[in-house]
């Protein structure tokens, strides 16, 4: 009961430090807002920070959501193939290495200006796209080749050994995959937002720089607020995921 109650209590306590070192020192609003502005300016601005939550949220799962079928997809092929592995590892490989911010501005002519959220996407995306790719792959090498050979000798075909086999064993890995892989499209969304440097975006990253343009420092620590909200749920949700999947194989102490 500790252990879960550990995190939220470092959590007020570095808070209301925050709040009473704010007062205390009297440190300028434009530096540093307390708390309790913070918590004033998501009160006041509520209904349109949420509306550019609901906006990032889409584009990041909309993003997870082609990254997980692509990965997946990919790994799978590249597994079976040698000639699919030598053609399009070396891509995936480059779209990873490559700096997004670089590639950014790219994206957002080629798909238009005006529209900006098939931009976010596709950014979001080629960042969370390889993590999965790489996770299933390294889970898919390590199954035991005995297994394999186990498969062959009962006659088992492809199809039979992807579902009874293959799948399975790489599940764990899969699921841990998307963890990472959520938390770097949300990283992805709000940087191509940025890039993007246009009031037609309406996510929270649009949302904080507007903003900073009008000196709402207080409206920006809101954003990074809900952008921080939205990535640990994220997180936890997944995580939850991944326990319930791994203990109903047995693979999770109680």
């Amino acid at each position: 009961m500790l252990e879960r109650l550990a995190p939220a209590l470092v959590t007020v306590l570095l808070i209301l430090l925050w709040e009473g070192l704010v007062h205390a020192l009297d440190v300028d609003p434009f530096v540093l807002p307390a708390p309790s502005a913070i918590l004033a300016a998501l009160a006041a601005k509520g209904e349109s920070l949420m509306g550019a939550f609901l906006y990032t949220l889409r584009v990041t799962w909309i993003a997870l959501g082609l990254a997980l079928v692509s990965g997946v997809g990919l790994a799978f092929l590249i597994h079976r193939s040698r000639l699919a592995e030598a053609a399009f590892l070396p891509i995936a490989v480059v779209l990873q290495v490559t700096p997004i911010v670089a590639i950014a501005p790219v994206i957002l002519i080629w798909t238009g200006v005006e529209e900006p959220e098939r931009a976010l996407v596709i950014i979001a995306w080629i960042v969370a796209f390889f993590p999965v790719l790489s996770g299933l792959l390294s889970a898919l090498h390590a199954i035991d080749p005995a297994l394999r050979d186990l498969f062959r000798l009962y006659g088992a075909g492809s199809w039979a050994t992807l579902w009874r086999l293959e799948l399975p064993a790489a599940l764990p890995a899969l699921l841990s995959s998307l963890k990472v892989a959520a938390g770097l499209a949300l990283i992805g969304a709000v940087v191509a937002e940025f890039a993007a440097g246009s009031g037609t975006s309406q996510g929270l990253a649009w949302r904080l720089i507007e903003a900073g343009l009008r000196l709402e420092i207080d409206t920006m620590f809101a954003c990074l607020v809900l952008l921080s909200a939205m990535g640990l749920a994220q997180y936890a949700l997944l995580g939850w995921l991944e326990r319930l999947v791994l203990r109903r194989r047995g693979l999770l102490r109680p």
